[in-house]
């Protein structure tokens, strides 16, 4: 017996949702720091949500109520305390980069236990990127 032929459709790309306390002050870090491009930022009356892109990288950025507060993967559990791996082939050159605009490493560049060369940022909600390549 012979299985029908299926093909599946291709995925674009993921963007992490982080909630923060304060879109602006978000959208700031990973513009000016990061390097980030604002693709959407509304409602245009009282901005509460945003869209950034960078290369193939995209984050989401939503601001709901002072009750509604960020749960960065560290404030869970220390151990988890990446929220986003995001891959680059010259960790080195980007920690550079980075350096230059400022950024203050919550881990820097090194090679981790699981063979991944890379560094860590936080942002100022608390959410931990890794940004790195295996070996």
């Amino acid at each position: 017996m012979t299985s029908p032929t299926t093909t599946q459709a291709q995925l674009g790309f993921v963007a992490p949702f982080f909630i923060v306390r304060d879109v602006l002050q978000s959208i700031a870090f990973y513009k000016d720091r990061l390097g980030f491009e604002v693709l959407f930022l509304g409602p245009d009356d009282d901005p509460y949500w945003a869209m950034l892109q960078r290369d193939g990288v995209r984050l989401m950025l939503k601001a709901i109520t002072p009750e509604v507060q960020p749960m960065p993967n560290p404030s869970r559990h220390p151990w988890a305390r990446w929220d986003a791996y995001i891959y680059t082939a010259d960790p080195d050159a980007l920690a550079e980069e980075f350096a230059s605009r400022g950024v203050a490493f919550h881990k820097p560049l090194h090679v981790n236990s699981d063979k991944l060369r890379g560094f860590e940022v936080m942002d100022a909600d608390g959410y931990v990127l890794y940004v790195g390549r295996p070996g």
